[in-house]
């Protein structure tokens, strides 16, 4: 069993059951390098071998992190698992020392930036390149990622992890204990299409396009369902077809939501929520990715016409929008829900992180 120790700045909810499946198939250590109290706010404990250890870092606003590398060069671990982040100076620095420490380093992030995707997809960052060709193996969150940078690195050990949420096989095998009218009838929703919106509102998210849809749909017909709070965040209450329930906790409640919901429709910087919505059945309905659209890595997990529609813009949108018949939504629905069994369990990404552990460690 290989021993591992990870670098992070904090561990998310999302990313419980990873990093506690992994601690079962390695021995690992994770240090984060946000103060602790501040990310016990935003994650959970981890189970199994995995410990949070609180690493001595300073970080600038403009986000150049200096930690401390001595606590990671332990003699008992086999590799690092550091974040693909060329801020990151003293990521460079142990990249720059390997023939000193002798450690495998496995890189882990985007190779290809959200912001900066529509430019870097096209002619990839230097900064990331030379990162890449010193590291001995790498984790990208997506295919298309891995793909790109192994042209450039045929022989170095590179996998796409298929980013996905902790819980997501229980998503995919929820049913609802009374049916989609009797949920309707008890949240007071009375229109026949059903859409939800469940993230966070931020500048990003192009809510301009979520209002232009409401607007231009007959209210009568077409509901929103709004999960989510932030600075962003619109005031709905003057439309009579819009559910907005905030910022939702309660897991049986937002289970509800979904299975009375036909469609997720999120216009722009779709993340890690369009795996929830797809694990429950719900196809994905979004805008092409663009300068203003910006869209996030898990964008590529919709397959246009398969599993959800990406819109060229507004009247795109609402012309398909109103030729869509209830086959249509269920056949995508049904693609989106088999798309993550399929793809996108914890064990997928597990087993994908291991074998690059393995290639990595097995390399004098």
């Amino acid at each position: 069993m290989k021993s591992i120790v990870h670098l992070q700045p904090i561990i998310p909810h999302y990313r419980e059951g990873f990093f506690s499946l992994l601690g079962k198939r390695s021995k690992q250590d994770i240090y984060i390098y946000e103060d602790v109290k501040d990310a016990k706010k935003s994650s959970f404990n981890i189970v199994g071998d995995a410990k949070y250890k609180q690493m001595p870092a300073i970080m600038s606003k403009g986000g150049v992190l200096l930690y401390n590398p001595f606590k990671l060069l332990k003699t008992d671990y086999d590799a690092l698992v550091l974040m693909l982040n060329f801020t990151h100076v003293t990521t460079w620095l142990l990249l720059f020392t390997k023939f000193l420490h002798r450690k495998k380093i496995i890189l882990w992030g985007q190779g290809i930036s959200v912001r900066r995707y529509l430019k870097e997809e096209k002619r990839p960052d230097w900064k990331l390149n030379l990162m890449i060709a010193l590291a001995d193996g790498v984790w990208f969150y997506m295919d298309k990622e891995k793909e790109q940078w192994q042209k450039f690195f045929p022989k170095k050990p590179m996998v796409a992890l298929h980013n996905t949420l902790t819980g997501v096989d229980d998503m995919v095998k929820y049913i609802p204990k009374i049916s989609v009218e009797e949920l309707k009838e008890k949240y007071g929703i009375k229109q026949k299409v059903v859409f939800i919106f469940c993230a966070r509102f931020t500048a990003n998210r192009r809510v301009d396009l979520l209002l232009e849809t409401i607007n231009h749909l007959d209210s009568n017909k077409y509901g929103f369902v709004i999960i989510g709070a932030g600075d962003s965040k619109p005031d709905f209450s003057n439309f009579d077809n819009v559910y907005d329930f905030g910022a939702v906790y309660d897991t049986a409640v937002k289970q509800e939501l979904f299975a009375l919901a036909d469609i997720y429709f999120q216009p722009g910087w779709v993340g890690l929520s369009i795996v929830e919505a797809m694990a429950y059945g719900k196809p994905i309905f979004t805008f092409e990715r663009s300068s203003e659209t910006l869209q996030c890595v898990e964008y590529s997990y919709i397959h246009n016409g398969e599993n959800g529609l990406i819109f060229k813009n507004i009247d795109d949108c609402i012309d398909k929008i109103k030729l869509l018949s209830d086959n249509d939504i269920k056949r995508m629905g049904d693609n989106a829900r088999n798309y993550v069994a399929k793809h996108l369990t914890i064990e997928q990404m597990v087993d994908n992180a291991v074998r690059v552990i393995d290639k990595v460690c097995e390399t004098k």
